[in-house]
């Protein structure tokens, strides 16, 4: 994907400014990848603990390039 179609479809970081990361979502058995701005993911992390949706969340210090974005991540900064 050329990036202008990323940034049309909002598959942009919220957060530019700041480093993506490689967030780890396990879910029954499933893990699912993504990347995230670095504030996006300690919310989701931070949110996780509290409400228990997921079996696990981890960083990874992997790249990011070619991961889809974290699903409504920029609600996660938007708080």
């Amino acid at each position: 994907m050329q990036p202008d179609a990323a940034a049309s479809h909002g598959m942009t970081s919220p957060l530019p400014h700041e480093p993506d990361v490689h967030l780890i979502v396990r879910i029954r058995g499933h893990h699912l990848h993504y990347a995230a701005c670095l504030t996006a993911a300690l919310v989701f992390i931070q949110d996780e603990n509290l409400r228990h949706c997921t079996d696990a969340v981890c960083v990874a210090s992997s790249a990011t390039d070619h991961l889809p974005r974290l699903p409504c991540e920029r609600l996660y900064v938007e708080r």
